[in-house]
């Protein structure tokens, strides 16, 4: 075994652990801004749309996308359920459901680890020839991941568009 391989073999957990703190950092208590979950609902529709229309020509494709935006969609909505929301004042503060967020955002990351993995190993061992970038981003293995992190995050965003319209920021309770 060649000493990068080893290398690259150490510093995968190392680089899956950094993920893992980033998304959960990210996933913390964080100010529900109206904006910001318009925009998400907005901009993942149109990506997933688009990606689809780009991958017209593979049904394969095209039914992993969908089903796995069908699985976030409902992870999105379950998720949701277990948010916890906060009033100061006007300000609304929420925490998602981490469990949930974890899993969609970090098996999406692995796929990415993974594609760097292979591109790797493919230079140093030429033992088989790499898939195509065009494979590799139709792949059901890629687009379900991508699939489930877009329909996740549009759902979830919308629930909390819906949240907020039903629960005015004003009308919360002080917490102290």
């Amino acid at each position: 075994m060649d000493i990068t391989t080893l290398a690259l073999l150490l510093m995968i957990p190392l680089l899956m652990w950094r993920i893992y703190a980033r998304v959960k950092q990210m996933l913390a208590r964080q100010q529900s801004l109206i904006w910001r979950h318009w925009m998400s609902a907005v901009f993942f529709p149109l990506f997933l749309a688009w990606m689809a229309l780009t991958m017209a020509d593979n049904i394969l494709a095209v039914s992993c996308l969908g089903a796995g935006a069908l699985a976030g969609a409902w992870a999105g909505h379950f998720s949701l359920q277990g948010t916890r929301f906060e009033w100061y004042g006007p300000r609304v503060y929420f925490t998602p459901n981490m469990r949930i967020a974890l899993v969609v955002f970090l098996l999406f990351a692995g796929r990415i680890v993974y594609r760097g993995v292979e591109i790797y190993l493919g230079n140093h061992m030429s033992a088989q020839e790499l898939m195509s970038q065009k494979d590799f981003v139709q792949s059901p293995g890629t687009v379900l991941p991508l699939g489930l992190m877009l329909g996740y995050c549009a759902a979830y965003s919308i629930g909390m568009i819906r949240w907020r319209k039903a629960h005015p920021a004003d009308t919360g309770p002080e917490l102290t």
